[in-house]
């Protein structure tokens, strides 16, 4: 990320990019693969953040 950014808007930024990602193995793995993917995912170019 750039530098020229508010700090909140970087922090934000940062954790919907977490957020954005894959579940981890181990919740797969605890749910027996009831839960596959995150609710959460989102694709940089197909959908956009609300900021």
């Amino acid at each position: 990320m750039a530098t020229n950014k508010r700090l909140y808007m970087k922090i934000k930024l940062a954790r919907e990019r977490r957020r954005a990602g894959a579940i981890p193995a181990w919740i797969m793995a605890k749910t027996r693969g009831g839960v596959r993917t995150s609710h959460r995912r989102r694709h940089w170019r197909r959908t956009k953040l609300k900021l």
